[in-house]
């Protein structure tokens, strides 16, 4: 029963830095993983590569025989793959004593609306492979509240389209600020607290406020679904990265799957741990934020 995380997100979220971080990290610990990079676009790959997409067909050449542009030469590749099926399920056998890491393309349409990804992750879940959708959004968008509402409906969307165990995450945690002050501390972003109080700041705006009932619609349906939330990364410190993982891992299964080699010290730690996770330390740690409203 092979397991695996599809790492999904917009383009800049830092999803082939996490690839690389989780690769290293999981082999530290003595499990055997392997990166399936799904990306055409992605052409300086960091981490070692056990199944490229390249091999079965280029971005570049799509775009010059097909005369289509980037994302459009995205969207084929993604509709090629999942129409030779046979290749990718053919080299994953080869590898099922390998904890896998899916490394998928970053426009958002396949991930909202379009049905090709849907359908690949599904020929695989027929397959008996469990997996789980990290999805990684720059914490950088809760510095704007027109950005943050945009993320909570993309988050939202990608969750109900792929249909799998998901989890969120702020990456670059710990350069939030870089970008600007958070108007609340860091708690109200990754539980997705009372966004009335984002409201008021949406209609504050003079674009935003030319849409007060549209943008009280938005925040009501996210509420109303009451399905988002968010996770924290910093790709670069052990701790971070540890209890991720232990939440992946439940929420996949993984970590029930019993005591396999590389698996102990994790499970242990993480039927410890609960889901859900206590941001003050990274307030702390990363974020200065004197004015918190919540």
């Amino acid at each position: 029963m092979p397991f695996g995380q599809v790492i999904v997100g917009p383009p800049g979220s830092g999803k082939t830095t996490y690839c690389w971080g989780a690769y290293q990290y999981l082999t530290a610990i003595g499990r055997k993983v392997a990166i399936i990079n799904l990306d055409p676009a992605n052409d300086n790959i960091p981490y070692p590569c056990a199944v490229n997409i390249a091999d079965l067909i280029t971005l570049e050449d799509t775009m010059n025989e097909l005369s289509l542009g980037p994302n459009g030469g995205i969207m084929f590749c993604v509709e090629y793959l999942l129409k030779n099926m046979d290749w990718l399920t053919d080299q994953l056998k080869e590898l099922q004593d390998h904890y896998f890491l899916f490394d998928f393309p970053g426009q958002v349409e396949l991930f909202t609306h379009h049905s090709a990804v849907k359908d690949i992750l599904h020929a695989l879940e027929k397959l008996d492979y469990r997996l789980v959708a990290v999805n990684m959004v720059d914490a950088h968008y809760c510095t704007d509240p027109t950005k943050y509402i945009s993320v909570l409906l993309l988050a939202l969307k990608t969750m109900i389209q792929l249909e799998l165990p998901h989890v969120n995450v702020l990456s670059k945690v710990d350069l939030v600020e870089s970008y600007g002050k958070l108007r609340f501390n860091l708690q109200y972003y990754t539980e997705v607290m009372d966004l009335s109080y984002l409201l008021e700041s949406l209609n504050e705006d003079a674009f935003g406020s030319k849409f007060k009932k549209l943008n009280e619609a938005l925040c009501e349906l996210i509420e109303d679904f009451s399905l988002v939330g968010f996770y924290t990364l910093c790709v670069e410190d052990k701790d971070s990265m540890t209890k991720l993982q232990q939440v992946i891992d439940k929420a996949g299964g993984f970590v029930f799957g019993g005591l396999t080699e590389g698996n102990e010290s994790i499970m242990l730690t993480a039927m410890k741990a609960g889901y859900h996770e206590d941001v003050s330390d990274v307030q702390e740690r990363w974020i200065v934020n004197d004015d918190d409203d919540l």
